[in-house]
């Protein structure tokens, strides 16, 4: 199980060996911890709960005590699984050496909330003319036929803009730095600083 929960940094970028410039999203991953396992004998499906950062009543000499109870953690995310590895046990430590670099992941996380926005800015709209008494300069325009005179669902229109979760496939690991839990991974990965993000493998 290749999953690790992280934070986003910041965007910077680094050199490669032949000298070419490569942006990179710097993200701070784990070490996370293995808080539950679920068994579909238990729970209908197969998968495996991981936290990142330290809940109020979690301390260090509590995980060696963990078997298939909870481990508590400030954020949680779950990872559904085909097979459960019979080498997972609750309390483990997930850290970023089970990645290397010029390995290709996907991340997943929260893209930016830009609030209520019209449809030019959310789905590209045209604007209308400004000239020849026209004042249809950012109207959405018709929205419906004659018949059956209502809105069909999915019709693009004003709304909530981001803060949706988005995944970036095929992105690829620059630099491993075990030493800081960091990964510098090539690209744009969503959301804002300080975001959650989930890598996977």
């Amino acid at each position: 199980m290749k999953t690790i929960i992280g934070k986003k940094i910041e965007m910077t970028h680094l050199f490669d060996e032949a000298g070419n410039f490569v942006p990179v999203t710097v993200v701070e991953a784990g070490p996370c911890i293995v808080t539950q396992i679920k068994t579909i004998e238990a729970d209908g499906y197969a998968a495996v709960q991981i936290g990142l950062g330290k809940g109020k009543h979690l301390t260090k000499p509590m995980v060696g005590h963990l078997k298939q109870s909870k481990a508590e953690s400030k954020i949680l995310r779950e990872v559904k699984l085909d097979n459960i590895d019979e080498e997972i046990k609750v309390g483990d430590e997930i850290k970023v050496d089970i990645f290397h670099e010029g390995e290709l992941i996907k991340a997943i996380g929260t893209s930016k909330g830009k609030g209520f926005a019209g449809t030019i800015k959310r789905h590209n709209f045209h604007r209308g003319p400004k000239t020849h008494g026209s004042h249809n300069y950012r109207a959405p325009g018709s929205i419906g036929a004659g018949y059956p005179e209502h809105v069909f669902k999915g019709k693009k229109l004003p709304g909530q803009m981001g803060h949706e979760q988005v995944t970036v496939k095929d992105l690829k690991i620059i630099k491993v730095d075990t030493e800081n839990n960091l990964l510098a991974i090539q690209g744009a990965i969503p959301g804002p600083r300080k975001s959650i993000v989930l890598i996977k493998g």
